[in-house]
């Protein structure tokens, strides 16, 4: 086989991977665009089923729910033009689909890779898989719930302090909120990046601890990227966390490395 027909065959399997992941993400989309989430109850519990109704569908109910619980109060959301709240809804169950999706999307990456990788490293991609999903889902709640609510109220108190009625647009408040979603989501997954690359043997366990100062460079400059506003409060609130992570990336490598040595 030609370098070229090697090539070409990997581009294919990405291509094809590429593709179960879309349908994947798209499959779950769809549901949440064409289906509204109906309650029951079952003694004390609330239990939901689907029914078809496009136009009060489950992105619907989840922008809604986004609305309450972080729009800040005396702030209006609002959209200025035909189709934003569609388009909002669709943000959201992309999003939605791509979290729902990820077991799918980790194991066809992992598929792709697993012919680069040495024996050890493909028992590292394996045994991170699951903790990669609750990471990514441990860093969207805590953004959702302690990150994103202060830094809009941060904010918008500017307008209220000067008098001013504040509407907010649905798709810039979507926008706002899927992308820190997303780079928390991501963002957790540092001390498993770090955890991956130590017991692949690209690096040592003394490596973190030697290039700590560097990192933490790195993460408050990341922080003061994403953050809207010029203060170094809601830089922190992405900062912050992000070096606890680092350090205890760094604790769990070192302890392993302490184990391995000892055995």
């Amino acid at each position: 086989m030609s370098e070229l027909d090697g090539i070409n065959q990997h581009l294919e399997e990405l291509r094809k991977r590429l593709v179960r992941i879309v349908i994947v993400i798209g499959g779950i989309s769809a549901i949440l665009l064409m289906f509204h989430a109906e309650p029951f109850q079952i003694n004390e519990f609330t239990l939901y089923y689907p029914t078809i109704e496009p136009t009060h569908n489950m992105a619907a109910q989840i922008t809604n729910h986004m609305r309450i619980n972080l729009v800040p109060e005396n702030v209006d959301l609002i959209q200025t033009a035909p189709g934003q709240a569609f388009f909002a809804q669709m943000y959201v169950a992309a999003l939605v689909g791509v979290v729902l999706g990820m077991p799918v999307i980790i194991k066809e990456l992992v598929g792709f890779i697993k012919p680069a990788l040495k024996e050890n490293e493909i028992h590292v991609s394996r045994s991170i898989s699951l903790p990669a999903l609750g990471l990514f889902v441990a860093g969207c709640v805590f953004s959702y719930n302690f990150v994103i609510p202060y830094m809009l109220d941060f904010l918008y108190r500017y307008g209220e302090g000067a008098g001013l009625i504040t509407f907010l647009n649905v798709m810039e408040f979507v926008t706002f909120v899927l992308q820190f979603l997303l780079a928390f989501g991501f963002s957790f997954q540092l001390p498993l990046v770090m955890y991956a690359v130590s017991a692949s043997g690209i690096v040592d366990a003394d490596f973190w601890r030697k290039n700590i100062r560097y990192a933490i460079v790195i993460i408050v400059i990341f922080g003061a990227v994403i953050t809207p506003d010029g203060t170094g409060v809601t830089m922190m609130f992405v900062a912050g966390p992000m070096i606890g992570l680092y350090a205890a990336g760094m604790i769990i490598i070192e302890r392993r490395a302490r184990k391995k040595s000892n055995t």
